[in-house]
């Protein structure tokens, strides 16, 4: 059973996503970009649906009283596919920093393209830092939210953490909140997995970090944050009546 839910899971996600894109292209192609955009958290929406009834992940989420208004960055905890659109119906106008190569993809980077996402080019760390830069200081300046895994890509639930230091960068130059994201996605849909596992994600925002402190200060406390709430969240995972197999290979903390 689960490897036919988890099977019948990704038909449902891919061809879903492929579908989608097709048929609300006309909408989003030739309407402007905030209008276009209710797309995008339907899409996100379909996916949880999916997962739901296909393949037994539910989701809790906790901390919504912690949501700042207007611009702001959003820094979350990467160990699965299962964030990268579960947070997005939770903010009015997201975008999020993304690898450029994302946007040669076929109807995917168009719509990245459309919906003003950010892209870098890694290969050109200077000139992309720069550009990076100018894109989130207008985007913030516009009131929208910028969505960012410190850590640049998915690790193992438990697993030592690896944040990068251009959040700090982020941090300083737009000087304005940070929210950090905590979760345990990748108990239940880990990274580089065919299998999906039924039980409960929980992703839990916490306090926003104010602007305006020293970047490494900043850094060493939003680390800390994240990764003592995600350890928490993991155990309660562990307490719950039908654990998820995954951890039984992550050591208690």
């Amino acid at each position: 059973m689960l490897f036919l839910r988890s099977l019948l899971f990704q038909i449902a996600f891919y061809l879903g996503t492929l579908i989608m894109m097709v048929v609300f292209a006309p909408f989003v192609f030739l309407t402007p970009r905030r209008w276009a955009w209710i797309v995008v958290p339907f899409w996100a929406r379909a996916n949880l649906f999916f997962l739901r009834w296909i393949a037994g992940v539910r989701f809790e989420v906790r901390g919504l009283e912690n949501i700042p208004q207007g611009g702001f960055i959003v820094a979350s905890k990467h160990q699965s596919v299962w964030e990268t659109f579960a947070l997005i119906p939770y903010f009015p106008d997201p975008t999020y920093i993304l690898k450029r190569e994302l946007r040669w993809i076929p109807i995917f980077g168009w719509y990245t393209a459309k919906m003003k996402q950010i892209p870098i080019n890694r290969g050109k760390r200077a000139a992309a830092l720069a550009a990076m830069m100018e894109a989130a200081k207008e985007a913030v300046s516009e009131g929208r939210q910028i969505l960012i895994f410190p850590e640049g890509t998915r690790r193992a639930a438990g697993a030592e953490p690896g944040y990068k230091f251009g959040i700090s960068h982020l941090y300083r130059e737009l000087d304005c909140p940070v929210l950090p994201v905590a979760l345990n996605a990748g108990l239940f849909w880990p990274r580089q997995s065919f299998f999906i596992y039924p039980g409960t994600v929980i992703m839990e925002f916490l306090p926003p970090i104010e602007a305006g402190l020293p970047a490494d200060v900043f850094f060493g406390q939003l680390v800390d944050t994240i990764e003592t709430a995600s350890d928490r969240l993991i155990e309660e995972a562990r307490r719950a009546p039908s654990p998820s197999p995954v951890l039984k290979d992550i050591s208690p903390r």
